[in-house]
């Protein structure tokens, strides 16, 4: 996915300010994709000179002007072909955590522990804060809810995975045999 077919997702549902874009994004997408927030002004003017999407000011009282952006016909036009279009297959995690986690065996035992403690807090806190979201999360769709069902149970499958796997390091560095998942 890319931040102009994702911009133009989101503008499906209705005009939206670049801040309420990158809201979006990050509540509504962030377990299943990064995007890097200064992308998306610079998507906005491109996808704007290519006639996908318009702007217009909003004046405001208290506060200055804002862009509202909004999809044109074209834009409609382009994320369907992108819509049809073949996915990208694979499954693909990309998480900087994940990558050290892969080296922990090279380190101090006591670090990779203390950083999965970090990594535990980091998931738990995320889950509350889906949990609170969640029921708002729908943006009028199943296709959302159901994207919304599968962030928490992502997070609720990492948490579990981190616990079990900073007790197989402990019992490793321990020297007892650690415990197996039954069919993992």
């Amino acid at each position: 996915m890319g931040v102009k077919h994702a911009i133009l997702g989101l503008l499906h549902f209705g005009d939206m300010h670049g801040y309420r874009i990158k809201e979006l994004l990050q509540r509504d997408f962030g377990h299943m994709w990064t995007v890097n927030f200064g992308q998306i002004y610079p998507a906005l003017r491109d996808m704007r000179e290519e006639g996908l999407v318009t702007m217009s000011r909003v004046e405001g009282e208290s506060a200055p002007d804002r862009k509202l952006y909004s999809i044109t016909e074209e834009g409609r036009a382009e994320f369907r072909r992108w819509l049809e279009s073949e996915p990208e297959r694979g499954l693909t995690i990309r998480d900087p955590f994940l990558l050290r986690f892969a080296f922990f065996g090279f380190g101090e035992p006591t670090l990779a522990l203390e950083r999965i403690d970090e990594q535990i807090a980091l998931y738990e806190e995320q889950l509350e804060q889906r949990r609170g979201k969640a029921p708002r999360r729908t943006l009028g769709n199943v296709q959302a809810r159901l994207l919304s069902e599968l962030g928490l149970m992502l997070n609720v499958s990492m948490l579990e995975w981190l616990k079990r796997a900073k007790e197989e390091i402990k019992s490793e560095t321990a020297g007892t045999r650690p415990r197996r998942v039954a069919g993992v």
